[in-house]
């Protein structure tokens, strides 16, 4: 009887680990993942500000209160610069590999002065960069990506009417772009 029950036991919880392998696997079979929605906005570095509305990507901004733009990159081209300057009353920034794992992620509460600079690069960019750090990085919050694929969501808070206009130009003016020396 013990053997049994034992056995009952053990299908049920290879049924629920699998359900849930599955479960987790689907996007990226799918090619319905985040990063797959996210290529799909338009050429890699460049900030995309997301509608109320799903877009032909299937991505929406679905809080009223906050604003969202997306870009994708690839630190095959070179380390990627993100910069923001505005007066929002807050904004976030994350940024994911190509699985979708989040890498780094700050706010304007974290940031120098409030602005964002923040330069994502492999591990061998970041230690040339280190040897001789450029005067326009010494304020630059430098991340180091394991994966050279990736994206990054910018988000900032438009709690009223009046804070929607300042809230998208923080938004279509950050940049993302490809860092080369002296820029």
């Amino acid at each position: 009887m013990l053997r049994i029950v034992f056995a009952i036991i053990t299908g049920l919880f290879g049924a629920a680990l699998l359900h849930l392998v599955i479960i987790l696997a689907l996007p990226h079979f799918t090619g319905k993942d985040a990063e797959t929605r996210v290529i799909a906005e338009g050429d890699p570095n460049n900030f995309y500000l997301l509608s109320s509305t799903y877009d032909d990507a299937g991505l929406s901004n679905s809080d009223p209160f906050v604003r969202t733009a997306v870009c994708s990159f690839d630190l095959e081209d070179g380390p990627v610069r993100f910069t923001a300057k505005g007066s929002v009353p807050f904004w976030s920034i994350a940024v994911y590999d190509g699985a979708s794992n989040e890498v780094f992620s700050m706010n304007d509460r974290t940031s120098v002065g409030g602005a964002l600079d923040v330069l994502a690069a492999s591990p061998i960019k970041l230690t040339e960069l280190r040897k001789a750090l450029p005067a326009d990085l010494q304020q630059t919050i430098l991340v180091e990506m394991t994966h050279s694929e990736g994206y990054a969501v910018l988000r900032t808070l438009a709690p009223q009417a009046s804070f929607d206009d300042a809230a998208k130009n923080f938004l279509t003016e950050a940049g993302c772009e490809t860092y080369a020396s002296g820029n």
